[in-house]
């Protein structure tokens, strides 16, 4: 018979999990039970391939400490892992015993945190063990209490040799109606391989720049993809440019799928137009190439077009008015 122990606290020298699951291994190693101990907090980068090593086990120990509230962020990240890594065949096959030492409130909730996860993912429940330990030094020092200890371990030894059975849980028919994993085609070992890449530093770094290099890649053909014409429309601006006496302003427009806009400068006889970046601007219009088309063929003016919510603007209203006046198109 083989045990493994998941130890999700931080391994601090007066933890009173340590104790307990100490005091389970010896008796466990004394019916001649092969017991192996995976302490998360020195695996915290290997946690998703861990469920890889529930395999060869018959029964396991989740043992952690609530030190302010919850079971804590380890044995959380494990419980996710068997969720989305794991063998759900052999899960339905493995006996847990949950262990939950407190220092502070919540370990009944702690212990019922595991016995309901371990549930959801269709394993066997164990009798667990939870207390509240003010002061480690007492639990050392208890004898009764190392009776109850060595009881519980005695307990899941039985439990596991025997195959005790139990009722199903609640959970177990909720999870088969209604809970399930996204969609995943992956057999077992697809997905025990898919849990060492994710566990692997080096991996999942080559691969975020690789995805990184992609989106560049794509953003340039993209870029490239986007008009360069920087004549388009220019010459049309040029032609039917009429001056207005004394008026003065800066143009700027934004064709959808150019990436730089359209900028016109007009100062009384002289008019500019190019596509570039204006720091300032007195209009500012958002327009499609077709709508634009539409006007510089004189089929629509920019008032009616704005009117009609052809185009955006932002900025002064008269000089966009103006505009007509400006660029008689329909003439």
């Amino acid at each position: 018979m083989r045990v493994h122990i998941y130890y999700g606290g931080r391994g601090l020298m007066d933890d009173p999990t340590l104790y307990v699951i100490n005091k389970m291994q010896g008796v466990l190693e004394e019916l001649n039970v092969s017991v192996e101990r995976y302490n998360l907090f020195e695996q915290k980068n290997s946690i998703p391939t861990l469920p890889q090593t529930l395999k060869d086990a018959d029964g396991i120990i989740l043992a952690t400490t609530v030190e302010w509230y919850g079971i804590g962020g380890y044995m959380s990240q494990f419980l996710d892992a068997c969720w989305l890594y794991g063998d759900k065949e052999k899960l339905s096959q493995l006996y847990m015993c949950p262990v939950v030492m407190s220092t502070t409130y919540g370990e009944r909730e702690g212990k019922l945190n595991l016995q309901v996860a371990w549930e959801i993912l269709g394993g066997l429940p164990c009798s667990g063990i939870c207390g509240y330990i003010s002061d480690p030094a007492s639990l050392e020092l208890n004898d009764e209490y190392a009776s109850l200890i060595e009881r519980k371990a005695e307990n899941m030894y039985r439990t596991i040799h025997q195959k005790i059975a139990s009722f199903p849980a609640s959970n177990q028919a909720v999870k088969q109606k209604i809970a399930f994993t996204q969609g995943s085609n992956l057999t077992p070992q697809e997905t025990e391989q898919l849990s060492q890449y994710v566990a692997d530093d080096s991996y999942m770094q080559t691969q975020k720049e690789d995805i990184k290099e992609l989106a560049s890649f794509f953003r340039d053909q993209m870029e490239k993809a986007e008009t360069d014409d920087t004549t388009a429309f220019v010459g049309d601006f040029e032609r039917n440019f009429h001056a207005v006496a004394g008026f003065k302003a800066v143009y700027k427009f934004v064709i959808e799928g150019r990436r730089k806009p359209l900028i016109l400068r007009v100062s009384g006889s002289s008019m500019n137009c190019e596509y570039a970046n204006a720091d300032k601007q007195d209009v500012e219009i958002t327009v499609s190439q077709e709508t634009l088309n539409e006007i510089v063929a004189g089929r629509m003016t920019f008032q009616r077009a704005f009117m009609g919510g052809d185009i955006k603007m932002k900025g002064d209203f008269k000089a966009l008015r103006t505009l007509d006046q400006l660029f008689p198109f329909m003439e």
